[in-house]
């Protein structure tokens, strides 16, 4: 397997703060945190990352684990930082926890799990994007998406993060879905021993209470907190909330850490 490449924003926020790293969602791009980057970067600097053919990191045309984009990211930071990512982002975050424990300090894994869906729906979702683009998919994640009320509310952001979805290369698409086909770490979250927080949207189908649940209950330092306002995509949802979640975490881990220094 090659390592995908992934493609980075520039740090933003106070030169000498902590540095918190935000991932995103399958079809999406940075674009998913527009919103919650102002509130972050008062406090912390803030770097957000594109999955492969995403946004603006390089197509990929050969298979990848969701542990190579965690090995990926790690390299590309080199320094230790606080991690936030969206469903195949968390999935990300739980394989940085796991593999990089001395350079991740915390990990917000919001609309995620150990395992999300089915191989079996993962490859049939590959296969219908080979064969008709990501544009065959726009109707259905609308409606996964985002909150019963989000698209009308905000119609700017929501219709930015579609379109997003329709420009994503085909083959990377198909690869990350691929990635999340055999991502399974159920039987290793005893060995993350970073500090992990775990999240749900209320209104969340893909990603239910159980998985967070799950994913707390199972790492040594864990906890699980919802979002009631949110569906699958927190950071479009509901910002304000979601970077105040992120926010508390990281800065009560910052507090402990300079505690027991």
């Amino acid at each position: 397997m090659t390592r995908p490449v992934l493609a980075l924003t520039d740090a933003g926020g106070p030169a000498e703060a902590p540095l918190v790293v935000l991932g995103n969602s399958l079809g999406t791009s940075t674009i998913l945190w527009d919103e919650v980057v102002p509130a972050l970067g008062i406090t912390f600097r803030v770097r957000a990352f594109d999955l492969p053919g995403h946004g603006v990191s390089p197509a990929a045309s050969e298979p990848f684990r969701v542990a190579d984009l965690a090995d990926a990211l790690a390299d590309e930071i080199a320094e230790p930082f606080h991690y936030a990512g969206v469903s195949l982002g968390g999935a990300v975050g739980l394989e940085l926890a796991l593999r990089h424990p001395a350079v991740v300090r915390s990990a917000t894994i919001l609309a995620s799990g150990a395992k999300i869906g089915t191989a079996e729906g993962w490859h049939e979702r590959a296969a219908q994007v080979r064969q008709q683009s990501t544009s065959s998919l726009i109707i259905a994640s609308a409606g996964r998406w985002f909150a019963p009320d989000t698209i009308a509310r905000n119609p700017d952001l929501t219709g930015r993060l579609l379109h997003s979805l329709r420009d994503a290369d085909a083959e990377s698409y198909a690869l990350c879905c691929e990635a999340l086909a055999a991502h399974d770490l159920r039987d290793r979250l005893s060995e993350i021993t970073v500090p992990v927080q775990a999240v749900w949207g209320g209104h969340d189908q893909v990603t239910p209470e159980t998985l967070a649940r799950e994913i707390a209950d199972g790492v040594a330092r864990g906890r699980a907190t919802g979002i009631p306002t949110a569906a699958h995509l927190p950071p479009a949802d509901d910002p304000a909330a979601t970077a105040t979640m992120i926010a508390d975490f990281v800065s009560e881990i910052e507090r402990t850490t300079d505690d027991t220094a």
